[in-house]
């Protein structure tokens, strides 16, 4: 086999660095693992049962290619209550096969080879991933000196830098990884912006929005509705990330074109899961309030400890993650220092540089696990770096 055979774009791509890495360290026996954006609470009962209930009832048939109309329904009366946002589920609502499928039926829809998108980074590569296999050009944009928040002056400065062939923007807030948030400033700022750019588009990833500390998620679809695509789900909010239920909120005119795209890929998404999440944007549409109160606890106390052995750190104010830099006394690369830690201490965390060059020399811990584990994993970090 040659490699002209297959896509040149894809033969370039890597396995995810996250789990390349938590694949590697795992010869070293068993772990405590702060390494994947998983939730580790059980999807609630009644969601569950909603969907037992749906497969004794025989749904196990194709649904509408945006979704059943109840689903829809739900996830337009459930991001208006919490978001202020105002979608028509007739036109403007696709249920799609997770968030991932989300983004890649919205940039496949969007770009051309040629194209570029902006990506601030920190970030979750599959951004960029997607970007390239639709032979389009990511251009990242270093919010390390900004708070890991992008600044929309230098965002300005970016867009007209190349304007003559910029698609769109891609936002995630709260964000994978550092845990950053935007307010409403920020969100009203960016708003202007893109008014004076009415052919880009801004794909906001509010995975994370039902997970916010301080004050309530502001998305951007509020006040640049026009030219914003909306990207959620059910995976951090329910603890359903196995159940690959993702939502698009977009306007008509974007999301016409983007179904297309959608049924291409997948046809529908799971009829069961649909069901189930009717029940979880309905009955459970205040299901992860209890589960982010937890989340604040142990962010709290991971807070407290790095901070204490020298970690510098951005306080997430929302998901479940902390971004810490190393000490630059260790004088290790993210690498490094993830895989020594791994190895001395039987504690694995995810290496900055897996998040694009902007995450070199930090580290990022998911606190999606129990206290006791964060507890001991903290001692051990401590133990860990008296050593050094």
């Amino acid at each position: 086999m040659t490699d002209s055979l297959f896509n040149k774009e894809v033969l370039q791509a890597e396995i995810s660095q996250i789990r390349q890495f938590d694949e590697q360290v795992s010869e070293f026996g068993e772990l405590i693992r702060l390494t994947l954006g998983q939730p580790d609470f059980p999807t609630p009962s009644h969601v569950k049962e909603a969907a037992k209930r749906a497969i004794d009832e025989n749904f196990s048939f194709y649904t509408q290619t945006a979704g059943y109309h109840l689903l829809r329904e739900a996830a337009a009366a459930f991001v208006n209550e919490k978001y202020r946002l105002d979608y028509n589920p007739d036109t403007e609502i696709i249920a799609t096969v997770g968030a991932t499928e989300a983004l890649a039926a919205s940039l496949l829809t969007l770009l051309n080879p040629g194209d570029k998108v902006i990506i601030p980074s920190p970030f979750f590569t599959l951004y960029e991933s997607l970007v390239r296999y639709a032979k389009a050009e990511p251009i990242f944009i270093d919010t390390s000196d900004t708070g890991f928040v992008i600044d929309p002056e230098i965002l300005e400065k970016t867009m007209n830098e190349h304007k003559d062939s910029l698609k769109a923007v891609i936002f995630n807030y709260p964000n994978n990884p550092t845990g950053t948030t935007w307010d409403k400033e920020t969100v009203m700022k960016l708003a202007d912006l893109f008014s004076r750019f009415p052919e880009v588009i801004a794909i906001s990833d509010e995975i994370y929005s039902e997970i916010v500390y301080d004050e309530p998620f502001v998305s951007l679809g509020e006040y640049l509705r026009q030219q914003t695509i909306v990207i959620n789900g059910l995976s951090k909010s329910h603890a359903m990330t196995g159940w690959r239920l993702g939502l698009i909120f977009a306007p008509e005119y974007l999301s016409e074109q983007i179904v297309k795209t959608h049924q291409s890929l997948v046809t529908s998404a799971s009829s069961i899961t649909q069901f189930a999440g009717i029940e979880a944007l309905t009955v459970g549409k205040d299901d992860a309030i209890p589960m982010r109160d937890q989340y604040l606890k142990r962010r709290n106390v991971v807070v407290e400890k790095l901070s204490a052995l020298g970690f510098e750190i951005a306080e997430p104010t929302g998901a479940f993650y902390v971004f810490a830099k190393v000490p630059e006394r260790l004088n290790q690369n993210s690498y490094d220092f993830c895989y020594d830690l791994a190895k001395e201490t039987k504690v694995a965390i995810i290496p900055g540089s897996a998040f694009g060059d902007a995450g070199e020399g930090y580290v990022r811990l998911s606190y999606a696990a129990s206290l006791d584990n964060i507890q001991t994993a903290m001692d051990r970090i401590a133990e860990y770096m008296e050593n050094k």
